[in-house]
């Protein structure tokens, strides 16, 4: 199944909320106060601003939350890795995996003898799963004959300045295919949420003009819209 990401809550009025926090480290005023002044075009002047400074933890509060579905086991490992987030995943302990969903790289896909033989191995282990719970084997024993393509769900929050770390390492060409469609979807949906905040996220190659990584890819993306295509 393809990738599904839904935001399914974040932080109202985000792109405000931070430009607030960082105004009230400069500003004799409160938090509200500050917050009732601030126009479209202030925030987004006073963002820039602070993604230019490098002064980031006013980021911090704002936050979104993530729904993911068609994903891997492959992919969820990557993931967990940014630790600056908080994570509720499907347990293959308590649920019973039904049905054999392994994930296929695409370049399985393209080969119909690669295909036919990853899908043989797939449905091989699903089967034996299945007769191992049935044998009276603990879900949580026998789930180690699955494969780490199996298919998982997850709920997944991040701060503003953890997905912004985050839009930079899995967004450039050179990231994990799946983890890579996987953030792109996101940021889709939290530019749609807070596009002031978001307006210039991604790999360096975007944001900056220039690529940052020790082996660049030598295909860089021309901008913005064609990172999101």
């Amino acid at each position: 199944m393809p990738i599904y990401v839904k935001l399914i809550a974040a932080t109202p009025e985000a792109d405000k909320v931070v430009a607030a926090a960082a105004k009230i480290c400069y500003s004799p005023s409160g938090a509200a106060q500050i917050l009732e002044g601030l126009d479209p075009a202030r925030t987004a002047s006073f963002l820039k601003m602070l993604r230019e400074a490098g002064h980031l933890s006013p980021f911090e509060h704002a936050s979104f939350t993530f729904a993911v579905e068609g994903l891997s086991r492959v992919a969820t490992h990557q993931l967990v890795r940014h630790r600056l987030a908080s994570y509720s995943q499907q347990s293959q302990r308590y649920v019973e995996m039904t049905g054999n969903s392994c994930i296929v790289p695409p370049s399985v896909a393209r080969s119909e003898e690669a295909l036919a033989f990853f899908s043989a191995q797939a449905e091989a282990a699903h089967e034996c799963y299945t007769k191992l719970v049935a044998l009276g084997i603990p879900r949580e024993d026998a789930r180690f004959i699955l494969p780490h393509g199996a298919e998982t769900r997850l709920v997944a929050t991040m701060n503003a300045r953890e997905l912004h770390h985050f839009f930079a390492l899995r967004l450039c060409r050179r990231a994990q295919w799946e983890i890579r469609e996987t953030a792109k979807e996101m940021l889709k949906a939290v530019r749609a949420a807070a596009p002031q905040l978001f307006d210039s996220a991604g790999p360096s190659c975007v944001v900056a003009g220039r690529c940052a990584e020790a082996h660049p890819c030598g295909e860089p993306y021309r901008d913005m819209e064609q990172l999101l295509s």
